[in-house]
């Protein structure tokens, strides 16, 4: 018992510590006396070291390093690149840049061929003439986003029978005299006056104007209006233009009057603009003459008003107090006209624009807009010329609605009976060579020059020479430009020397001879100032002289254009090579002018143009005011 109560003893064991994992850097053989502390790179290169000695693992270890070292390099590398980019960036400039953008440039410039490049220069003058115009409409109507889609009617209508003809025959009465028509439901062609429902007294003015039968343009123009429809007319001079939009007005007018007589302070129904003074008197007198004839036949009295600068409207005054009907005028003085509230356009719902082109090109067109801008309400707007390039055409439908195209011949040509005869004539000959070419025909005769000072000069050596010559341009007074007209219609002179004012839209139905003193810049103006011959009908002459000053586009247009209507082409116009002929050896064309003889690229009305801008002006000798 005793041994059982014997305290128990145990012997206190001492714990083993945990043997300290192995250094896998370490090497066999290390002896105490090895340093506490050796570098990774140190211990990495021993074991290298190590296991190369002993065989294994030797061509890993390396292969492992080259790595792990070519990495280290790389990312060095891509650390210097990024480092030298940025301090490229920061140090270049603007200039450097645009430098750079001009060599990357040229370089593709380069792989272009030459056609390409005209063709891009071409497109991208061409859209920067686009981007310079803006919509032909009134303010209040751009501002407003006011559209007009729906067409303008009129009571009018052909006849039942004319109605009931198949296309077929339309197709073909239009095919016989060369008109050409686009748009939608256009109104089938009439072929004669009677058919149109003209009243007597107009049927009997025509006859005594020996107007049997309505030209090609009247044909197919004259039922359009009549329609109510907005129309683009282009024919060649001495067409007949000017009865293709002065009788629908007249017969609106008349209309309106005999639904309700106008009193003071209402008017106009209409409206018609022209470029120059002398073709927008002429135009007023034709309705005048017109209105006085079917007065006389038991029709009401209409009136028109006469809008143009050079004279005093205190003339005028009677008609606006009495309430008109019609109005002739000129854009600067109708402008002026409206802006003092003179009268308004409330009612006005017929707008026409004679030689629509040439009033654009002359600088008229923000005054066009503003005068557009006083309509209250839609209108129907028609645009007439001889002239009138696809561009403009183009431009001027934004005014239109839904409008019918009428086309007799190509715009821009030169009408088929003048016969045109171009000599070479040097500078200081063209004085003495002037009389010997106003021999060829019995006068009346007109002579052009671009040139005032010139139309001045031939006027004094023509007068020395006991020849009786008028002179008309824009630095005239308004008197002296009307007496050189009446002078000259009347007989009383025999020769009229002029600008170009004279050259659009006049109608001097005697003339057989017109002289071209000096060669048009732009072959428009060439084409308008031969019209003043071979007018209604008739056969005229038309002489130009040409020489060395004259410019080699200008000879090339000129040309192409002798060529177009069939006419003789002297050896030294037909030397001329072109050097935009297309690839089927055809003549490119101008987009802006519609001259064939040379390119947008050095269009001279384009360059005109610009130059007028830059002058700040537009107009010659304010003929338009």
């Amino acid at each position: 018992m005793a041994d059982s109560h014997q305290p128990s003893t145990y012997t206190k064991r001492r714990r083993t510590p945990s043997p300290p994992p192995p250094d896998p850097y370490a090497v066999d053989g290390d002896d105490d006396d090895a340093p506490l502390y050796v570098p990774v790179k140190q211990r990495r290169n021993q074991l290298v070291s190590k296991l190369a000695a002993k065989g294994g693992g030797a061509t890993a270890a390396a292969e492992k390093r080259r790595h792990e070292e070519e990495e280290d390099a790389r990312l060095q590398q891509q650390r210097d690149d990024d480092d030298r980019a940025r301090r490229k960036r920061e140090a270049q400039t603007l200039l450097m840049e645009a430098q750079e953008v001009k060599r990357r440039k040229a370089i593709e410039d380069a792989a272009k061929t030459e056609k390409q490049k005209i063709e891009e220069e071409e497109a991208q003058i061409l859209l920067a003439q686009e981007a310079s115009r803006k919509q032909l409409a009134g303010a209040e109507e751009l501002a407003k986003g006011i559209v007009y889609t729906e067409r303008m009617h009129a009571s009018w209508k052909a006849p039942h029978y004319i109605l009931a003809k198949p296309q077929e025959e339309h197709d073909a009465v239009r095919e016989k005299f060369h008109i050409l028509v686009s748009g939608d439901d256009i109104p089938p062609p009439i072929p004669n006056f009677r058919d149109m429902k003209l009243p007597r007294p107009l049927l009997d003015y025509l006859k005594k104007k020996k107007i049997e039968a309505p030209t090609p343009i009247q044909l197919q123009g004259l039922p359009v209006v009549f329609s109510g429809r907005d129309m683009i007319g282009i024919a060649f001079t001495g067409s007949g233009k000017t009865l293709a939009f002065s009788v629908p007005l007249l017969m609106f007018s008349l209309e309106e009057e005999k639904r309700m007589p106008f009193v003071q302070g209402e008017g106009p129904v209409g409206i018609i603009m022209c470029p120059s003074r002398e073709l927008a008197r002429q135009t007023y007198e034709g309705l005048q003459e017109m209105a006085k004839l079917m007065e006389q036949g038991g029709y009401p009295q209409v009136r028109a008003l006469l809008c143009i600068g050079g004279i005093n409207m205190s003339e005028q005054a009677q008609v606006l107090s009495q309430g008109f009907h019609m109005v002739v005028a000129t854009p600067g003085r109708l402008q002026d006209m409206l802006e003092k509230r003179k009268f308004t356009l409330n009612s006005c719902k017929y707008l026409c624009m004679d030689e629509a082109d040439r009033m654009i090109d002359m600088g008229f067109e923000e005054d066009v807009r503003n005068i557009m801008s006083f309509f209250k309400h839609q209108r129907q707007t028609l645009l007439f010329s001889a002239t009138m390039p696809k561009r403009i055409q183009d431009f001027a439908q934004s005014a239109l609605v839904q409008p019918i195209l009428v086309n007799v011949g190509r715009a821009g040509a030169a009408a088929l009976n003048i016969i045109q005869e171009v000599e070479y004539v040097k500078q200081e000959a063209k004085m003495v060579y002037l009389l010997e070419c106003l021999q060829k025909t019995a006068p009346p005769t007109i002579i052009f020059s671009d040139n005032k000072n010139e139309v001045d000069d031939i006027q004094e050596y023509l007068l020395l020479k006991g020849v009786e010559a008028v002179a008309i341009h824009g630095s005239k007074t308004q008197e002296e430009r009307e007496y050189a007209i009446k002078s000259f219609k009347t007989g009383k002179k025999d020769v009229m020397v002029a600008s170009g004012v004279a050259s659009k839209g006049l109608d001097f139905s005697e003339i057989q001879h017109v002289i071209n003193f000096s060669m048009p810049k732009e072959i428009e103006d060439y084409v308008h100032q031969i019209g003043r011959t071979g007018r209604s009908g008739k056969t005229g002459i038309a002489t130009t002289f040409v020489n060395m000053q004259t410019a080699e586009q200008t000879l090339l247009d000129l040309k192409y254009l002798l060529m177009e209507a069939k006419q003789k082409v002297p050896p030294f116009l037909t030397s001329i090579e072109d050097p935009n002929l297309g690839a089927d050896g055809k003549p490119v064309g101008c987009t802006n002018c519609g001259g064939l003889g040379h390119t947008i690229r050095n269009c001279p009305k384009l360059e005109e143009n610009q130059r007028r801008t830059m002058a700040g002006f537009g107009r010659e000798g304010g003929g338009g005011y």
